[in-house]
């Protein structure tokens, strides 16, 4: 968005005529001037939603329905109860909330057909590309001691999560200051949605991922990000392009990645029988994460006090750890083993899923989220998102060996049960359906299947026949490359599209002719000072 339209957009949400009952006017009687009870709900309502920028912006942000007496009065008895009940009902909270949300209209980006974008660069631009690329990496290395990542929060929200879903995920959590907030999130995303400054707080964008604003961005280092940038500076050093010093530069910053996911960030839990499991937690304890010192009193203000480890940052870490050679004791951990207790299946398992925002797909075979730390918690209550589940399967393949996997049968058989969970997912076409994700999108698990694929390729013909004997992976390579070749890049992109597009071609074997939309843009963006930071879903 540019100047003009940046401020053409808060002028109207500023001026706009005020239609109902807003915001605040819901609920300052409620959560202001120290009602007592639930001290959080309060706290989080005055820092997140009653700041003064976002009163400003939101104040004559109302929705006329609420000048009805009763449906107020419900909205203000659902927040007392949420403010002073000692043990909510939840969904009885939530009900009048629910029904305002599917009052909202939001949907995905879809972008235009994709001009022509001129020829593909010469190999010369592209190896310039991966030596700018690589250049920034180091640079913010040697700046930072170490490389930042960056996260933001969308207050218009997830446009697959409407009243049913906010219901199952007001249910499903666990802890009650994630309750809190998104009881809170959610009801705010009404009055937003339905009011000029929507435009402002969710813009269009051009391509699937969505910019970055950079006053929202909130700098943290997690485990699950070193990872990538493990395999990112691996691959520089394999191309060749690295000069004596970069290599010098990127193996000192590869082995402090790797103590950072495995070393630092482990974290002790209980598997399903009892046994003793190291697994690699979301975010390591302060100081590591590394967040500003900004977001460091609002995440202490807002009550953000538990994590827990999680299975998809465990499978990257070790994944990772494993292509730069560690030889920590850890990584001889079967986590086969630890991942079939939380494998959903028929039975005890079944119950698993307590967020089910993504249930139009199947989760038999997926392996949940979330993992149990050594006090039992669980915040975020459990979900399943495929993504994460292609994340297993590839570290498993790089440790088949290890982990002795083919002579083990209860291993092959976990293994065997993801397969069959993403074979289902891709036959249906659910796939390249937003709401079957969680964290991701269709275009990141494309990319994300493009490199588990890669390593099931590595692996010996027999191992690759007793893995997947039925095929189910050529399958699954020819649909998702069809959806890339055929919806991703024949759209819009920008320079986050361009770079998972070509991920995904690169590694299921494209015709060397798709390659040029992606590549022809990331050879425009190359020269950047600061290259675009994209949101992908979280």
């Amino acid at each position: 968005m540019g100047f003009q339209q940046l401020a053409g957009a808060a002028f109207r949400a500023l001026t706009a005529g005020k239609t109902g009952p807003s915001l605040y006017d819901v609920c300052d009687p409620v959560l202001l001037n120290g009602h007592g009870g639930d001290a959080h709900l309060a706290k989080f309502y005055k820092t997140a939603l009653g700041n003064p920028p976002l009163r400003a912006l939101l104040r004559r942000a109302g929705l006329p329905e609420l000048a009805e007496p009763s449906r107020m009065a419900a909205l203000r008895q659902a927040l007392t109860a949420a403010r002073d009940d000692k043990e909510p009902d939840w969904a009885a909270i939530g009900a009048p909330m629910a029904e305002l949300l599917d009052t909202i209209d939001l949907s995905h980006p879809k972008p235009g057909k994709a001009k022509p974008n001129g020829a593909a660069p010469s190999l010369a631009g592209i190896e310039r590309v991966i030596r700018t690329c690589a250049s920034h990496l180091l640079r913010s290395y040697s700046a930072n001691g170490f490389i930042p990542t960056y996260a933001a929060f969308n207050l218009i929200g997830d446009p697959d999560v409407r009243g049913r879903e906010f219901l199952m995920a007001l249910t499903g959590l666990d802890a009650r200051g994630y309750k809190n907030s998104t009881l809170m999130f959610n009801l705010a995303r009404v009055f937003i949605a339905r009011s000029p400054a929507g435009s402002l707080i969710n813009p269009s964008w051009s391509g699937i991922a969505e910019p970055m604003w950079q006053p929202m961005q909130i700098r943290h280092r997690s485990a699950y990000y070193d990872a990538f940038f493990i395999e990112a500076l691996l691959t520089f050093i394999e191309t060749g392009l690295a000069s004596p010093a970069e290599t010098t530069q990127s193996r000192k910053a590869i082995a402090d990645l790797v103590e950072f996911c495995v070393g630092i960030s482990r974290e002790e839990v209980r598997s399903h029988d009892g046994t003793s499991v190291k697994v690699i937690t979301a975010l390591a304890p302060p100081p590591h994460p590394r967040f500003s010192r900004f977001f460091t009193q609002i995440k202490q203000d807002l009550g953000f006090g538990v994590y827990v480890p999680d299975c998809d940052t465990t499978a990257c870490a070790f994944s990772a750890a494993t292509q730069a050679g560690s030889s920590d004791p850890i990584l001889d951990q079967p986590l086969l083993d630890f991942y079939a207790g939380y494998q959903v299946r028929e039975g005890a398992n079944e119950p698993k899923v307590t967020v089910p925002l993504n249930d139009n797909i199947d989760f038999e075979g997926g392996v949940v989220t979330w993992i149990d730390n050594l006090a039992g918690e669980r915040p975020y209550g459990n979900d399943l998102d495929p993504t994460l589940n292609l994340d297993i399967l590839e570290v498993s393949f790089r440790n088949l060996a290890r982990w002795t996997v083919l002579e083990t049968p209860s291993r092959l058989a976990t293994v065997h049960r993801i397969i069959g969970f993403q074979k289902k997912l891709v036959e249906s076409g659910a796939f390249a359906n937003p709401r079957s994700h969680i964290y991701y999108l269709p275009e990141l698990y494309c990319a994300y299947f493009g490199r588990c694929y890669a390593a099931f390729l590595a692996l010996p013909a027999a191992a690759r026949a007793a893995i997947d004997p039925e095929g189910s992976f050529e399958l699954i390579r020819t649909r998702v490359l069809g959806y890339v070749e055929g919806e991703l890049i024949a759209g819009e992109m920008n320079a986050f599209d361009a770079a998972l597009a070509l991920i995904a071609l690169g590694h299921l074997g494209a015709d060397a002719a798709s390659f040029t939309p992606g590549a022809a843009l990331h050879h425009r963006l190359a020269g950047r000072r600061r290259p675009p930071r994209p949101l992908p879903r979280l």
